[in-house]
């Protein structure tokens, strides 16, 4: 009887260390992200463990995409894109990654030495852009919120030569490399740079004349998650948490202004590729 009764016992111990194992599992979520990120997220788990959700987050290199991680099943969920990244990526791979949730947007901006404000800019003044065709775009986009040119009909983001349709201030476009930006201020009349380099350069967002906003919809980085986890409740939660007002302080105060938290409804984040014809 002892004997049967330790094997008994024995039994719902290990159906309970199972059971318990599998809970765990069911509650943690794994998230790519990249190591710009990782305050945030660790800000992001603690209050998530609040609420029963355990994150796992997994830090990617530049040299791997966690969007390639997110197809493959390494990861749950990634945080690391803006829209129009996410969209080439399904494009290019034929996948259905999908936005789940919006979280902030880095914005780039138009930075000058000698000049203030826009009212400054002369005709033909000499603006430097990064030299890659997504940031090229961007910076045309910039310029073209602002009244300063006009991008050629069915522009699709990516900068060129050829991708401006008028030019009222006959601005001189001068594509440089784009982490040299900062440095060629001192050559041209205005930069656009991108906002990781304008930290690395020790500028602010607040230092910029011009910069992107919530109107840029394109690029609004977003929470990603596979077609058929898009409705998963926890997943669902992870994203409440990040658009707090809570958490947009903490953005706010650990990136000195620079990052800008957004919280857009995904059926208005879905007109996005709409700003192209702004």
């Amino acid at each position: 009887m002892k004997k049967l009764n330790y094997l008994v016992g024995l039994f719902i111990l290990l159906f309970l260390l199972v059971a318990c194992a599998a809970a765990d599992e069911k509650d943690t979520v794994k998230v790519g992200i990249r190591s710009s990120e990782l305050k945030t997220w660790e800000y992001i788990k603690e209050q998530a463990s609040k609420e029963g959700i355990n994150l796992d987050l997994v830090t990617f290199s530049a040299q791997y995409d966690p969007n390639q991680a997110l197809a493959e099943g390494e990861v749950d969920i990634n945080a690391f894109q803006h829209v129009a990244y996410l969209n080439l990526f399904n494009t290019n791979n034929n996948s259905d990654l999908q936005a789940i949730g919006t979280t902030i947007m880095a914005p780039i901006g138009l930075y000058s030495n000698k000049f203030k404000s826009l009212d400054e800019l002369k005709d033909g003044a000499k603006i430097a852009v990064p030299n890659d065709p997504s940031n090229w775009g961007r910076a045309l986009l910039l310029l073209q919120e602002h009244g300063l040119l006009t991008v050629t009909d069915n522009f699709d983001g990516n900068g060129g030569e050829d991708r401006i349709k008028d030019n009222p201030k006959k601005v001189t476009i001068l594509p440089v490399d784009g982490a040299t930006t900062p440095r060629v201020m001192e050559d041209a009349d205005f930069a656009v740079i991108n906002n990781g380099v304008a930290v690395e350069a020790g500028l602010l967002l607040k230092d910029a004349i011009i910069h992107e906003s919530e109107t840029a919809k394109p690029f609004i980085n977003v929470i990603v998650a596979k077609a058929e986890d898009k409705n998963n409740e926890a997943l669902k939660k992870i994203v409440a948490i990040y658009q707090r007002d809570e958490t947009a302080k903490f953005i706010k105060e650990i990136s000195n202004g620079n990052y800008i938290p957004v919280k857009m409804p995904l059926d208005e984040l879905a007109t996005w590729n709409d700003f192209y014809s702004y």
